[in-house]
């Protein structure tokens, strides 16, 4: 990076003005080291209410982002449609020579992933997924422990009224969606495992019921997951309950830990020793980074983002694996 780009602040445009692009758009447009330049939707009502509130002109609004990304003048693109459209998005900005942030999944192919993971080692752009637990101290409590030890077992759940939640929008649409309950809030609990501890899945059974009558939305989902160093797991989600509570249990061979949550308040810290004793470490949430600080110290710096493509494609390689087990009823490798 130039000495006169290092010091102006990083131009940002945005695809997709939902809750991801206005929220992590926010960030960057409150941001004194980024300015949200151009901004991408299809509908014109939110275009102007999202200008408005981003200081975005009239010039700078687009409805396609292949326009956007010709016209406006970018450093960096954030990506917050529908997950099935971020692949073509991450490799038209990259081609642009962008930056990226793109909300979580990265692709629901994993064919895609691989290409999209592949691609960002070979880039010198920052690619950063939007998997923000790798951001918050009680799940990097929680990595520190892990560091110089195996997990031996663990079991996670969370619960959501996300089909209710989902009504009417493209998350009940497996075009845009590429599936159901476990692609989207799942894929937040199955990444949190997988960064936590470092394990590498190796097998998936897995069984779901489904929303619709095609099979391809799933409301409840448990998987039983092999991993390479022995270690097993259960993980179970449940879109059609009444409330959000979540808990992550990683047990080694001298106790646990275990992380806590209510609906998407600040998840709580709780460690066990061998004797069933249990302890809670101080934690101070107020020091988290953003989203968009992460990825502006990321940019800025040249340092790895704290969600990699890397990171983000072990997620859908498990992911893939659990809905083709659940459809087929065998036990499936993951792919690495």
């Amino acid at each position: 990076m130039s000495n006169e780009s290092r010091y102006r602040p990083l131009r940002i445009g945005i695809v997709g003005l939902g809750y991801i692009g206005t929220t992590v758009g926010g960030q960057f447009h409150r941001h004194s080291d980024a300015t949200v330049t151009a901004i991408c939707d299809l509908d014109e009502t939110v275009r102007d209410e999202v200008g408005h509130q981003f200081d975005v002109s009239a010039g700078r609004q687009y409805t396609e982002y292949e326009a956007m990304l010709a016209e406006a003048p970018l450093d960096a693109v954030l990506v917050g449609t529908p997950h099935t459209l971020h692949y073509e998005q991450i490799l038209a900005a990259l081609d642009r020579d962008c930056h990226v942030y793109c909300d979580k999944p990265l692709t629901t192919d994993l064919e895609r992933a691989r290409d999209l993971a592949a691609r960002a080692a070979r880039s010198n752009r920052t690619v950063m997924v939007g998997y923000q637990r790798h951001l918050q101290t009680a799940f990097r409590t929680a990595r520190e422990r892990f560091a110089d030890r195996d997990p031996r077992w663990l079991t996670a759940s969370i619960t959501q009224g996300w089909i209710d939640d989902a009504r009417g929008t493209w998350r009940l649409e497996p075009d845009l969606s590429g599936g159901g309950f476990l692609y989207d809030t799942g894929s937040h609990v199955l990444d949190g495992i997988l960064w936590t501890t470092g394990l590498e899945p190796a097998s998936v059974a897995a069984s779901m019921d489904f929303h619709d009558d095609e099979r391809r939305v799933d409301r409840r989902a448990h998987l039983d997951i092999r991993f390479e160093n022995g270690a097993t797991g259960t993980c179970s989600f449940h879109g059609d309950a009444p409330s959000v509570r979540e808990h992550i249990h990683l047990w080694d061979d001298e106790g646990a830990v275990y992380l806590e949550g209510t609906q998407w308040g600040p998840r709580e810290v709780i460690e066990v020793d061998a004797d069933a004793g249990e302890y809670v470490p101080y934690i101070d949430p107020r020091r988290e980074q953003t989203r968009a600080d992460a990825f502006l110290e990321s940019v800025r710096e040249g340092v790895e983002p704290p969600a990699t493509v890397r990171d983000a494609f072990r997620v859908t390689a498990l992911t893939e694996a659990a809905y083709e087990a659940a459809r087929t009823g065998d036990r499936i490798a993951v792919e690495r």
